[in-house]
């Protein structure tokens, strides 16, 4: 039996429902403990899960306006529309969760409250981490599924899908900044003093800032269009040159419409006695055994040339 569409779409985006429904839970918490007991960097953390809510929600929508078909407007598909979302939420985290954060901050040190009972605070904080640590786990153990044999942030600069990455960036500095919130509610009561609560919210705000400028760099090469990974060229490569009829590979382009699609364009130098009724076959052939292999591929431009009017790049290593 097959499952519904919807469960299916629900257990493909796991990372995202799991981090919305953390977050909407939390932001509330941490607003109604924010009211009662006057913190800033209470507020600061409320602020940031109510955007980080909202991240995810973008980032679900664009995961749908990015599987629409293509069509004549847009023959490759629609599949980078997710990386647009991305860097739009890459500049909400700047501007509304690191701009609040640090405004509230600058406000509390400047015109500091009087210090009321911490106790909701830590509450709040001791559920927040356990909510926020469970994310992150999800997040994690999605993330490791898919990452290849390389570094965590080798495999991140080379991820992609914003999705997976993006809720681990926002679920580590979650977690960060509810210990820097945690640290300065603590030490404003011990050393009686509201300003360091301020401090706390603008530690957070800094925190939110370079997780922004991060994303942002990742979700901007990915709008931009990044090629497929090393190894999958190497692939394409090696079956090409592996026809007898193709004296050399002159060069292999490719670049991601979306996370799980790949546009390729290859320029190959094939026999000079070749028929055109031989180099058509051996063109669908290849094209047949490259999507047998690499199923990602959704479209394959392969052009017979003469290497010494092509521009030649190598394969790599």
């Amino acid at each position: 039996m097959h499952e519904p569409v919807a469960l299916r779409h629900i257990k493909a985006n796991i990372v995202l429902y799991g981090a919305l429904c953390a977050n909407l839970g939390i932001a509330a918490a941490k607003f109604v403990a924010a009211a009662i007991s006057g913190s800033s960097s209470m507020l600061s953390e409320g602020v940031h899960s109510l955007v980080d809510s909202g991240n995810q929600i973008l980032l679900l929508y664009g995961q749908r306006k990015a599987q629409r078909p293509a069509d004549a407007a847009h023959p490759f598909g629609y599949g980078r529309e997710l990386y647009f979302w991305a860097f739009v939420v890459a500049i909400l985290i700047f501007a509304i969760g690191a701009g609040v954060s640090l405004y509230e901050g600058w406000l509390h040190i400047m015109t500091p409250e009087p210090l009321r009972d911490p106790t909701i605070n830590y509450v709040v904080l001791a559920i927040a981490v356990m909510l926020e640590g469970t994310s992150w786990t999800i997040a994690v153990r999605e993330f490791n599924a898919r990452r290849g044999k390389g570094g965590w942030w080798q495999d991140i600069l080379r991820s992609k899908d914003p999705a997976s990455f993006m809720v681990l960036f926002e679920d580590s500095a979650a977690l960060l900044g509810l210990l820097v919130a945690g640290v300065g509610i603590w030490l404003s009561h011990q050393l009686g003093d509201p300003r360091v609560d301020g401090m706390a919210s603008i530690v957070i705000g800094l925190i939110l800032a370079c997780v922004a400028v991060l994303l942002a760099r990742e979700a901007k090469g990915l709008l931009i269009g990044e090629s497929a990974d090393p190894q999958l060229i190497r692939t394409i490569w090696t079956i090409v040159e592996s026809q007898p009829e193709v004296m050399a590979v002159n060069h292999v382009r490719t670049i991601h419409t979306s996370p799980d699609s790949v546009f390729v364009a290859i320029s190959a130098d094939f026999a000079d006695d070749l028929p055109m009724g031989q180099a058509e076959k051996l063109i669908a052939m290849l094209e047949s055994r490259l999507k047998d292999a690499i199923p990602q591929l959704s479209s394959i431009y392969i052009r017979p040339q003469r290497r010494e009017d092509a521009v030649i790049t190598h394969r790599p290593d």
